[in-house]
């Protein structure tokens, strides 16, 4: 199983990967990998061809809140680039901090702001550049498609943080005020990892409800899926359009 490109799915994004040519499937737990019991995260890599393209799908992820570490959280990114992985895409259900950003749309992540807490490259003097986690000319290619495509696709800052409990209205303002336009607890450690081992970055938050505090909606995982899946075939026409055009 090796490609040069990968998506990593999360959570009620996995149908996403039933839009590829599926040649092979591997469960997390046959990579030595350690496996999500949370819904929504299948726990398996698929590989396939979508646009043309040989990718590898990541179909779910663990967390922190699941009592891992950073090493492991981040163990999938490290065996995508050990298969080859050169270019990722990390995909998120996040809750959105902006008015104009509603639920049901997709952000891609300029930035990002790790509260988490801890880091995949703990353990040595690995002092890497994180000017520019998230690949600048991806995200212009991207941009041009979405808007060839008519689709509404924002642009901001994604923090991420450990959970598993959902932000409270204080800490939703805390983070506006720090310049964040959207959150989730996933993401922000793999996007870390990829970039150490040389890898071009791209990322996307599904905003899936409002954080605490904007709306008189209470916040449910359930809905969180549900969105998810509704948004996915947005997302779905925007990586067919940009990964026909793409070089590999």
């Amino acid at each position: 199983m090796n490609a040069e490109l990968a998506i990593v799915l999360g959570s009620g994004l996995g149908v996403l990967a039933e839009h590829l040519q599926i040649e092979e499937t591997l469960g997390f737990a046959e990579a030595g990998l350690p496996v999500s019991h949370v819904a929504g995260h299948a726990g398996r890599f698929v590989m396939g061809t979508l646009a043309g393209k040989k990718i590898i799908a990541m179909q779910g992820r663990i967390h922190l809140y699941e009592g891992h570490d950073a090493k492991s959280v981040s163990s999938g990114i490290r065996w995508l680039h050990e298969h080859g992985v050169k270019r990722i895409i990390l995909t998120n259900a996040a809750g959105t901090l902006r008015a104009d950003f509603p639920p049901g749309n997709w952000m891609m992540l300029e930035d990002h702001l790790n509260l988490t807490g801890t880091s995949p490259l703990e353990g040595g003097a690995n002092f890497i550049d994180m000017s520019e986690v998230y690949s600048r000319a991806w995200r212009n290619e991207f941009l041009a498609e979405s808007q060839r495509l008519a689709m509404p696709l924002h642009q901001g800052v994604y923090a991420g943080l450990r959970g598993p409990q959902y932000e409270t209205p204080a800490e939703i303002r805390m983070l506006r005020t720090m310049g964040a336009d959207a959150v989730g607890m996933s993401t922000v450690l793999e996007a870390m990892q990829a970039k150490a081992l040389g890898m071009e970055v791209l990322g996307f938050s599904c905003l899936t409800n409002w954080a605490a505090g904007i709306s008189s909606d209470g916040l449910d995982h359930a809905d969180v899926l549900a969105t998810g899946k509704i948004a996915a075939s947005a997302m779905v026409s925007l990586l067919t359009a940009s990964l026909s055009k793409i070089s590999l």
